[in-house]
């Protein structure tokens, strides 16, 4: 068995849903529990990558599990978790946005390179005080000393070890793409957990949303509610794990094949679609797999 990193960027936002809501927003995001992590279900990634795969001597059914009907004859030959928020793009004063992250997400996501048996990744900075933030050598957020986000006003502080993940991160992003790598080293930034904690709540993107009488061409009753998504440029990662079994007859390497098949074309993320709203636009992503 064989374990891979994931990684999904937001190209348009993403709307991964809970249903109708309880609070001021009717159609929030899907959250984490405990921490209030914003995720994209791992159901919502093998639901679209099997509807993407074709079918070619039985592959379809080998890697991702029969039909509903058939489903008790044998499991599929690929697992993905839960994508799990990495990089959060907040509006900044300089740079136009950042990719904010923080000491806890890259805790979990280290947890989870080692789990692939990647185990070389650079130190964690942790910043000692909420007003305190660690950006790279070579950014481009900053304005008199301070990274400005949101209502924000942070104290930037250079750090070799943001920067080295910075470019650990840009080379699993776009590993062709070098001026996205810039990009992504241009405007990383390290906030505090608590700080962090706080752009989950009013950071994501609101959009209201109407519908409209067919007749009179004004507002139906009842038809103005609230959506909830992630920013476009939201990164996310988590594992896939192949789980070969006598039925499938597959190797590891042969089941990312298929899933790399998938995801690229040539040598290029393919855009595809994740959670709802997909005819409004939302959930265009590209994914990767390292």
């Amino acid at each position: 068995m064989k374990t891979r990193l994931t990684f999904i960027h937001a190209l348009s936002p993403l709307h991964a849903g809970t249903g109708q809501g309880v609070d001021i927003i009717d159609l929030p995001i899907s959250r984490e529990k405990a921490t209030d992590i914003p995720f994209l279900p791992g159901s919502s990634v093998k639901g679209t990558l099997r509807d993407l795969c074709e079918e070619s001597n039985g592959t379809k059914v080998k890697v991702f599990g029969p039909e509903k009907d058939k489903a008790h004859e044998h499991a599929g030959a690929i697992v993905f978790s839960d994508q799990r928020l990495l990089l959060l793009p907040v509006r900044s004063l300089a740079g136009t946005f950042c990719w904010a992250t923080s000491p806890y997400l890259l805790q979990r996501f280290v947890r989870d390179a080692e789990g692939t048996g990647n185990t070389e990744w650079p130190e964690i900075p942790v910043p000692a005080q909420l007003e305190e933030c660690f950006i790279t050598d070579a950014s481009k957020i900053t304005m008199q000393s301070k990274v400005w986000l949101e209502d924000l006003d942070l104290s930037a502080r250079q750090n070799p070890d943001a920067s080295k993940w910075a470019k650990e991160l840009g080379a699993c992003l776009f590993p062709q793409r070098t001026e996205w790598q810039d990009v992504l080293n241009g405007r990383f930034c390290i906030l505090h957990d608590d700080v962090l904690g706080f752009l989950l709540d009013t950071a994501t993107e609101i959009t209201a949303r109407i519908k409209m009488q067919s007749n009179a061409k004004t507002v139906e009753r009842g038809g103005l509610w609230y959506e909830e998504s992630l920013p476009t440029e939201t990164v996310l990662s988590g594992l896939a794990h192949a789980t070969p079994n006598e039925k499938t007859g597959m190797t590891d390497d042969e089941i990312f094949g298929v899933i790399a098949g998938i995801i690229t074309r040539g040598d290029q993320a393919r855009p595809m679609q994740f959670g709802g709203k997909a005819t409004v636009g939302r959930g265009l992503c590209s994914i990767r797999l390292s």
